[in-house]
């Protein structure tokens, strides 16, 4: 079943309904939806769709020679082979003369490599021939890299020929409610904490009635598609994936900078370098720097990728009962104990979507979100703002802080965060946050009835 992205198809759509040439280019990380995205979009249309594989160019003739003939004679249980990709889409541009088609090629980065000269191939007919026709040519791609340098890019011969792109990201927190909206606020941020709003996750952690025992059964069993998916995506990604696991593992266990993270590993740090930014293209790592900095000394490496985050932390570690399986005696004590702990940063990442996607406040426009850390001079200690915003008006901050647990926030956690914005001491004015699971007192209540501060529940932030 196909959930959201409704604004992509009503954009693709509008394109369709133009009838004339369209070159449009999706990419986005794996397994985020692109290809449930297309397929749901070719479902009312004629199409030939093309999915490249890692294999020879003439591996992939014989594949784009099915997909043609697969859309001209159905039935038949064979299909001749073109003798180049010329003469094959010589044949797409035949058919495209008496009808309107889409002609999609997904995972291109692969038949690109297959076979070097079908970027200027494409580049040669889209000119020639394909911009005076209805064609909706489709190229998709998983390699991020390769789709924004190689397709995108100012150097490619593709460069200039598309006509819309779409980079198709993981759903936020709101978003996936439609999966499972019979879920309480609590298991919703659960699934999205262990997803990322990643639809093909969602759909194979597969929620029935209880969210505890559709992670036991399909991330905590050894046969479940979800308990070998870090190892396999590595795999398949990558050339060195003992390496990166290493390097994620590193990171996970609580290393941040590339020193740290290359000592932890064992590699020189340039190296390192060279691997994580692999990881970063791949979007399952990213580098941080407090908002207002430019990034220098205090980057870091954080995992962005919420599946892997949660594999790392606790599938990796309890590995040998899973094996035993004695996952299910152990659930409660080594595992659902620390889930609070875990979803701090979700939580963070949740409070931050919510602000740029839900909050309407009509005296202010956010322009960046994100979070600082900082010296306290006066008081010689390390302090962590968890939210800081920059408005479009001028020297005003929006300054927040996460708390996921299930206390009620008292009115201490305002007056510390007054107290950071006072260090942090670039803005003129403060507006403050306080989101909580478990809610605020009284006496904190009173001080946003004053206007002193916005309290958000978590139940609120799915109103």
């Amino acid at each position: 079943m196909f959930f959201g992205r409704s604004e992509e198809l009503e954009s693709m759509n509008k394109r369709y309904n133009k009838n004339r040439f369209e070159c449009v280019i999706i990419y986005g990380r794996r397994r985020v939806g692109k290809t449930s995205l297309i397929r749901e979009f070719c479902k009312d249309k004629k199409d030939i769709y093309f999915s490249a594989i890692r294999g020879t160019a003439q591996d992939n003739l014989e594949e784009l020679s099915k997909a043609i003939y697969m859309y001209k004679e159905p039935e038949s249980p064979q299909a001749p082979i073109y003798a180049s990709f010329a003469d094959a889409f010589d044949e797409i541009t035949n058919i495209v003369k008496k009808e309107q088609v889409v002609f999609v090629i997904d995972e291109y980065p692969y038949l690109a490599e297959a076979d070097g000269s079908v970027s200027s191939r494409l580049q040669h007919i889209i000119d020639h021939v394909w911009q005076d026709s209805n064609l909706y040519l489709i190229l998709c791609g998983s390699s991020m890299s390769f789709m924004e340098n190689q397709v995108l890019g100012y150097e490619s011969p593709l460069y200039g020929r598309r006509t819309a792109q779409y980079k198709i990201q993981a759903m936020n927190y709101r978003e996936i409610t439609v999966f499972n909206p019979e879920l309480d606020a609590g298991d919703q941020a659960l699934v999205y904490g262990i997803t990322g709003g990643i639809p093909h996750y969602i759909n194979k952690l597969d929620v029935v009635n209880d969210v505890d025992e559709a992670i036991i059964e399909n991330i905590f069993d050894s046969s479940a598609y979800l308990f070998e998916e870090p190892e396999n995506l590595l795999k398949q990604e990558l050339r060195e994936p003992a390496v990166y696991n290493s390097i994620i593992s590193a990171i996970a266990g609580g290393a941040s900078r590339v020193n740290e993270i290359a000592t932890k590993v064992g590699l020189a740090t340039g190296a390192c370098s060279k691997y994580l930014k692999v990881l970063l293209d791949l979007e399952i790592v990213r580098k941080e720097t407090p908002i207002t900095e430019k990034p220098g000394k205090k980057t870091i490496y954080v995992i962005e990728d919420n599946f892997f985050r949660f594999w790392y932390r606790f599938v990796s570690k309890n590995l040998s009962s899973v094996n035993a399986g004695r996952i299910k005696l152990i659930y409660d004590a080594a595992i659902r104990k620390y889930y609070p702990d875990y979803m701090g940063l979700v939580f963070e990442k949740m409070c931050k979507e919510y602000l740029l996607y839900y909050e309407n406040n009509p005296d202010y426009v956010i322009k960046e979100i994100g979070q600082w850390w900082g010296t306290d001079k006066k008081n010689r200690k390390e302090i962590q703002i968890d939210i800081v915003g920059t408005v479009a008006e001028g020297k005003e901050y929006i300054i927040g802080s996460c708390k996921y647990k299930n206390e009620k926030i008292n009115i201490d956690e305002l007056q510390l965060l007054q107290d950071y914005a006072e260090v942090f001491g670039l803005g003129n004015k403060y507006h403050f946050y306080m989101f909580s699971k478990g809610g605020f007192t009284d006496a904190l209540i009173e001080k946003a009835d004053a206007g002193e501060v916005k309290l958000i529940s978590l139940e609120d932030m799915y109103l």
